[in-house]
């Protein structure tokens, strides 16, 4: 446990449902296109950013979960963002590969450019103002233990004072989203791999 930092919020996107800190605050019919459950969840937020319709989905789950999180709270610069996944941006190349198939067809680059996994950490630096660390490790699983000594290294430096950290996982059988805001709020839970994972395992069914 780092002595300083508590682990303020949890949200999870799964089954069409965003649970927030163990409660399910929206939700929208399973059958839905994810698509459309991204949207109804924007406009739940009751935000302004055009560039969400622009993000490919990844990004946006990832936009959607960091916004929850930040509802009530400004995320201040030096939060750090650090992510975790099995499939990468693998969702997005099928996508961008399927678009360049025909050999008449042309490559976009508003579709490139979501090729990458850490293009949704660029997003939601621009879109939070967040000018330090942030890095997007491939995983075969939820690996907590490595986060916290990721997250103990970062915070020890000096390189961070908070943290967006979690699980953001898209591919073709479904998605995944487990985000935890990270501060030095003395009324969170105290920051272990334990409680991250028993945060992760809640309502664990697969979207």
């Amino acid at each position: 446990m780092h002595k300083n930092h508590q682990i303020s919020a949890t949200v999870l996107l799964r089954n069409h449902q965003v649970i927030l800190n163990g409660k399910v605050i929206f939700e929208v019919a399973k059958d839905l296109e994810l698509s459309v459950f991204l949207k109804a969840c924007y406009q739940d937020l009751e935000i302004d950013y055009a560039k969400f319709y622009k993000m490919d989905l990844l990004s946006k789950l990832g936009f959607i979960a960091s916004e929850y999180l930040a509802k009530d709270q400004k995320l201040n610069s030096e939060t750090a963002l650090i992510l975790q996944n099995s499939a990468g941006s693998l969702e997005t190349d099928l996508n961008y590969q399927a678009s360049i198939s025909d050999e008449n067809a042309f490559a976009s680059p508003s579709v490139f450019v979501y090729t990458l996994p850490n293009i949704v950490l660029g997003e939601l630096s621009i879109r939070h103002q967040l000018q330090t660390e942030n890095a997007f490790f491939i995983s075969e699983k939820f690996d907590a233990s490595f986060l916290i000594v990721y997250l103990q290294n970062l915070f020890s430096t000096n390189k961070a004072n908070a943290a967006i950290c979690g699980w953001l996982d898209l591919d073709k059988e479904g998605y995944n989203v487990f985000l935890s805001l990270i501060t030095q709020d003395e009324k969170g839970k105290a920051l272990t791999a334990e409680n991250l994972k028993e945060n992760y395992e809640q309502f664990k069914t697969r979207a």
